[in-house]
């Protein structure tokens, strides 16, 4: 997996997680709520129901009170009494019914059949004793029971809610019921409106997850993108600057050989050849003048060829200076410090304090290089009377400070320029590699070059 998609991948998953979460959060919630109104919906038809069942078992001992507070008990006024029950009636299924304390079917007009049967041991699809709890009902002093019948209209079993009360003159229980599938099916609407508001409800949700992401991802990729471009762009003059540099090194380095090492070999070989010829002289003639001038011209041959090794061994060092591989940074900047104080007559004080052994190569490196630098910089640009270079070194790190009391130059003006200050943005990004610190503080007293390096970096 690329960078880019880790980066998309890692800003994308807790933003998922997250909505999930929610989600999950925002169902469980949205369920238990849905529990809840649903019984409150359910609690409130119940309470309607048992209030119109009360009124109706009202209406119907009112109907036949007259008859009941009378005082007779006979057949005829029984008859009577069951004839004006029979004929009340309120909606499709609505009627009353009359059981004696036995069981005993007196009344039901809705199903005629079951007048003169014993029903006490009846029982329902659940196994529960229907009239039996009716009359226990009735005789504790009447009220409401639950229970399974065959709904008339349908002639299919279903939960009815039923009101009994006890007629013990007569010795009668009388009662009616509201068959409860309106109020389940009231209900299984209500579930259904619930369910489909908790599904739109998670698919808003994954819109908005699904939208989150998509925003996410192409932020992510645009700002990738823009990254991409800018780290291009940068590796593209980076690439211009080492280029630059190179060229620069090579430059010098040419002109190091040229004027330097090929002078002194052509001079040593002309100086040779002269030598060769008044040897040969000297040696033809027997003159000893000649011999001891050949003698001369060899000898200083010798001199120029001294001062050859001499030059190599300077560009070399100034390539790779083998001193900082074996006796460390601090002897590389001190014999740096002799070496340019040689060749430019300008003094430079060098000191070193410290622990500054503990520093990685790669380090050690950069700090000798960007000396290195800054010494050229000061030599071809500052004028300075006098140089001082310090190198302290700490438990964390270690610091390198080179002042100067040259003429001073505008550092951020340099650095902003594209075509000056090549070796200042050297410096600059020596030490970014490293994750050192730069610093650089020009006036016209002076400059002052500050480096950090961590033991770590």
């Amino acid at each position: 997996m690329k960078l880019r998609q880790k980066v998309i991948f890692l800003a994308i998953t807790p933003l998922i997680l997250a909505l999930c979460a929610i989600a999950l959060a925002v169902r469980h919630q949205s369920v238990l709520l849905a529990q809840q109104q649903r019984e409150t919906i359910q609690q409130a038809y119940l309470s309607s129901k048992e209030a119109e069942l009360k009124h109706y078992v009202a209406l119907a001992s009112h109907s036949i009170a007259h008859l009941y507070d009378s005082g007779r008990n006979d057949e005829a006024t029984r008859q009577e009494a069951m004839r004006i029950l029979g004929s009340l009636s309120y909606g499709d299924d609505g009627y009353f019914f009359l059981y004696d304390m036995q069981g005993n079917t007196l009344m039901h007009p809705r199903q005629p059949e079951l007048v003169g049967r014993n029903l006490f041991g009846l029982r329902d699809e659940h196994g529960q004793p229907t009239i039996q709890n009716l009359l226990q009902r009735a005789r504790a002093g009447g009220g409401l029971e639950r229970y399974m019948w065959v709904k008339p209209s349908t002639q299919k079993p279903v939960a009815k809610l039923g009101y009994v009360i006890a007629m013990p003159k007569w010795g009668w229980m009388m009662g009616t019921g509201i068959y409860l599938d309106d109020v389940d099916q009231a209900l299984a609407k209500v579930d259904v409106q619930q369910s489909r508001n908790i599904h739109s409800t998670m698919l808003w949700i994954a819109g908005i997850a699904i939208a989150a992401a998509v925003a996410v991802a192409s932020s992510g990729l645009a700002l990738n993108i823009s990254e991409l471009r800018v780290a291009d762009a940068k590796l593209k003059v980076l690439a211009q600057r080492v280029v630059e540099s190179q060229e620069e090194e090579r430059a010098r380095l040419s002109r190091d050989l040229h004027d330097g090492i090929s002078q002194w070999l052509v001079s040593i070989k002309l100086q040779i050849e002269a030598g060769i010829i008044r040897l040969t002289s000297g040696l033809s003639s027997g003159k000893l003048e000649q011999q001891q001038a050949a003698q001369a011209v060899f000898e200083h041959a010798a001199d120029q060829l001294s001062n050859v090794m001499a030059e190599v061994r300077r560009i070399s060092h100034n390539l790779r200076p083998a001193i900082l591989d074996d006796l460390g940074l601090a002897a590389a900047l001190h014999h740096l410090a002799k070496e340019y104080t040689l060749s430019s007559g300008t003094p430079v004080n060098f000191e070193a304090s410290g622990c500054t052994d503990e520093l990685p190569d790669v380090a050690n490196t950069v700090l000798f290089r960007l000396a290195q630098e800054a010494l050229t910089n000061i030599e071809r640009h500052a004028g300075a009377s006098s140089i001082g270079i310090t190198l302290s070194g700490e438990a964390e790190g270690v610091t390198l400070r080179i002042r100067d009391d040259g003429s001073g130059f505008d550092a951020e003006g340099i650095a902003l320029h594209p075509q000056r200050g090549i070796g200042l943005r050297n410096m600059m990004e020596r030490m970014d590699a490293i994750g050192g610190r730069f610093e650089i503080l020009s006036s016209t007293d002076g400059t002052i070059v500050t480096a950090y390096a961590a033991n770590n970096s």
